[in-house]
């Protein structure tokens, strides 16, 4: 099962993220917001940060799971390469986050992310069983 893709969009960049239970589903969508930033291959898990995610719904606790990131990549100048994720019910993410702060000797700044947003947000539940997430980002 592929983890991510992009979505193109006529102004901002999109993600549709995949995975079997919605904490992957949240991994991989905050993994394919990170690779726009940079190539996440490249982080090293030199460090983690436990970070707790509280919204009224599944669909705003992504928006606010990948703000969160991007505000400490903002900053921090925090990258992450690999994310566990537990989440207790639909409202609450518990992660640990791994990776390192950015080193441009190291890691190419591709673009600058502003937001995530609520603009054609979705996160639903495939026939299949897998879930699936849509999110537009701010660029």
């Amino acid at each position: 099962m592929k983890t991510y893709e992009i979505i193109d969009t006529t102004a901002d960049i999109g993600i549709r993220a995949f995975g079997g239970d919605l904490p992957e589903v949240y991994a991989n969508a905050a993994l394919g917001m990170l690779s726009l930033i940079t190539d996440t291959a490249t982080v090293r898990e030199e460090l983690d940060r436990a970070i707790v995610i509280n919204a009224p719904d599944s669909d705003a606790l992504l928006v606010e799971w990948l703000n969160e990131l991007i505000f400490l990549f903002d900053t921090e100048m925090l990258l992450f390469s690999r994310f566990e994720i537990v989440m207790p019910d639909r409202f609450r993410i518990l992660a640990r986050c791994f990776g390192e702060k950015a080193d441009r000797t190291r890691h190419e700044l591709k673009r600058g992310i502003k937001s995530a947003t609520y603009h054609k947000l979705k996160v639903e539940q495939k026939k299949d069983g897998d879930f699936q997430a849509e999110v537009i980002l701010d660029i």
